[in-house]
């Protein structure tokens, strides 16, 4: 881990969040139907999640809300609150640092989706807004600290997607805004990471979905700087409820699994 200043270590955070209700196949978006205001409503989702490369355990309801909708076109709003959990015992979901406490982040997106002439593909763009407020507590190094603070970040973020029967692809973008550089406690600091991606999704059955992905990401302190990949392997139970299973890995967090499930209801 590379020094800052003269004894204190870096750590590094990064803030990832997407709305509860914004992946889904083709079908589910209506690609295949004859006009997208016969499909399209609104939503409510549930959603939980085994804590990750810089996101704590957490659990969170969103909603999905049609705009505008028309015969081939939706404009929508899509909007998430989850509730952080503290970390699991002795393993930082950031590093060196663990999560503590209870805090509650947000993830907002606004987005439009049109359908191909042949109606074999939906593309959209999306842009949005997160924020997330963190308490923090021991070191997992060994390494005692003083001084544990709770701190806040935010963050812009912007998507491309394009979605067929088979095929869901996006490109993304978050920038951290506001303070992105903090002392945690006496011995390590914590910096949003600004991170660049693309993951390219398939659906192997119309349960099962397999999705790949390549990030690269950069931070004040420069201790997380570099690339990294990731990758899914989602099962859908029946059209409300989907499980999920997730790795990652990159120099600064190394290898990180996790587990979620996401409920979706229609309102």
């Amino acid at each position: 881990m590379r020094p800052a200043g003269s004894i204190a270590l870096t750590g590094a955070l990064v803030l990832v969040q997407t709305p509860v209700l914004a992946e889904g196949g083709a079908e589910a978006l209506g690609v295949m139907s004859v006009s997208l205001s016969d499909v399209v409503k609104p939503q409510l989702g549930i959603q939980g999640q085994t804590q990750g490369a810089g996101t704590p355990n957490q659990a969170g309801v969103g909603g999905f809300l049609p705009l505008v909708v028309g015969e081939n076109s939706v404009l929508f709003l899509d909007a998430l609150a989850n509730v952080n959990f503290s970390d699991f015992s002795g393993y930082s979901s950031i590093i060196n640092t663990e999560v503590s406490g209870i805090t509650i982040s947000t993830s907002s997106r606004l987005g439009y989706r049109w359908l191909t002439d042949d109606r074999s593909w939906m593309f959209g763009i999306n842009g949005g807004y997160d924020t997330r407020p963190m308490a923090t507590g021991i070191a997992d190094t060994g390494v005692a600290v003083t001084n544990k603070n709770s701190v806040f970040f935010q963050q812009a973020a912007f998507g491309l997607e394009a979605v067929s029967d088979h095929w869901n692809l996006n490109a993304y973008g978050l920038i951290p805004t506001g303070t992105t550089n903090y002392q945690l406690n006496s011995v390590y600091q914590g910096a949003a990471l600004e991170t660049y991606g693309v993951d390219a999704g398939y659906n192997i059955t119309p349960q099962w979905m397999i999705s790949a992905g390549y990030y690269y990401q950069s931070s004040d302190l420069g201790s997380a700087d570099g690339s990294g990949v990731q990758g899914r392997l989602a099962y859908s139970i029946n059209d409300n409820i989907t499980i999920g299973g997730n790795y990652s890995y990159d120099d600064a967090f190394d290898s990180r699994v996790s587990a979620d499930i996401k409920l979706r209801f229609n309102t």
